[in-house]
């Protein structure tokens, strides 16, 4: 089928009401929290679940991970929960889970060794794996639908869910699973090369031009020298969608103009409507477009 480059958005049909779900705000929602995984008595792994109220059909679930350099960060802050509550109004399933920190006292900059930045992105993907097994294996009791399954996330979010979708190699989740899209707001991949068209998935991609910290397009992690501990060149999310563009694959790049790593965070509460166009669109009908916008900083 014959993919286009589009600039301008067009939303599918409406409802007599004049209102869609999907695209608008409908329901009233519940929150409700899951212990997914536990490693010992002391640790464990919780996720904050919401959820349309009295809806009896299978959900899509669209499931995020926050950003924090692999050291910090929460999965109920203000901004999380507020893009959360947004989506699960308009009849999405939303769980926002936490990882485990392994950075903490380590740094992630450049002074980190390599090997520890991709232990950090292995571990965070592989504890996301545990969070959708978790939800696939009580899916009668989440109400969700285990083929609309997105992952979401911001910064060290975005790397991990880009990392997972398209790098790690999970052995927990079941063989036949496959995600139905993934959404990273300024994150990066180690390499493309697995990137082929039966991985490639519907990806939708906010990255300023001028992030200092994540390249936009190919270049050094935190932009570190040859000489540093933690060099390691980086994929952005501009050579994340020409590999994507190149083989035919459903995109959606958005992309800000001398914008810096202050957009990682940025898309939860300004482009809200363009991730319910992404999700609506392109992974939940199957639109098949390849779709850049440019905003000015």
């Amino acid at each position: 089928m014959r993919y286009i480059i589009i600039v301008v958005v067009v939303f599918g049909f409406q409802l007599t009401s004049g209102q869609t779900e999907y695209l608008d705000s409908l329901y009233t929602v519940e929150k409700t929290t899951h212990t997914f995984q536990k490693f010992n008595r002391k640790d464990s792994l919780q996720l904050d679940f919401y959820k349309p109220k009295n809806v009896t059909k299978k959900l899509p679930l669209l499931l995020y991970v926050h950003g924090g350099g692999f050291s910090g960060g929460v999965r109920d802050d203000s901004n999380t929960i507020q893009f959360a509550n947004m989506m699960a109004e308009k009849g999405y399933a939303v769980a926002s889970v936490s990882y485990r920190l392994i950075m903490k006292k380590k740094g992630f900059g450049c002074d980190t060794k390599t090997k520890d930045k991709i232990e950090a992105f292995d571990t965070a993907a592989e504890d996301i794996s545990y969070a959708i097994k978790h939800i696939i294996k009580n899916k009668s009791d989440f109400n969700i639908d285990e083929d609309k399954i997105v992952i979401s996330g911001t910064s060290a979010g975005a790397e991990a869910v880009l990392h997972l979708a398209y790098v790690y190699e999970s052995k927990i989740l079941p063989k036949k699973f496959k995600l139905a899209g993934v959404i990273g707001m300024a994150g990066a991949i180690t390499t493309l090369d697995q990137i082929d068209s039966d991985k490639a998935i519907p990806t939708q991609l906010f990255h300023g031009t001028n992030d200092n910290l994540v390249p936009y397009h190919i270049a050094a992690h935190h932009y570190c020298s040859p000489e540093a501990k933690g060099y390691m060149i980086l994929h952005g999310s501009r050579a994340i969608a020409d590999r994507l563009k190149g083989l035919g694959k459903s995109y959606y790049l958005f992309s800000i103009n001398g914008g810096t790593h202050s957009w990682s965070g940025i898309p939860l509460n300004r482009c809200v409507m363009e991730v319910t166009d992404f999700l609506y669109n392109d992974v939940l009908n199957d639109a098949k477009r390849q779709t850049e916008r440019t905003i000015g900083f």
